[in-house]
């Protein structure tokens, strides 16, 4: 649960949830909507997958990354549970 909060804290990160909420994409499609190196952005990637917030499929040369919505899921079930 930690790895999930430490990479929910940063802005970038939370970006790239949401455009992954839209549909699946490539670290090229993801890069082209911020203005920060593309080593920047895998590396935002790496934390994001250490907290299995995103999962990636090789498709061809390309990778490409998807939400992973039932973490989402667990999170929530667990502050629904704080608030009883």
């Amino acid at each position: 649960m930690n790895s999930v909060f430490k990479a929910l804290n940063d802005p970038t990160r939370r970006k790239i949830l949401e455009l992954l909420k839209e549909d699946d994409m490539t670290a090229g499609d993801i890069a082209d909507e911020f203005d920060i190196s593309k080593p920047s952005i895998s590396h935002h990637l790496d934390l994001l997958k250490q907290a299995d917030l995103v999962t990636s499929v090789k498709k061809g040369q390309f990778i490409y990354y998807s939400l992973n919505a039932t973490v989402m899921d667990d999170i929530l079930k667990w502050i629904i549970q704080l608030k009883k």
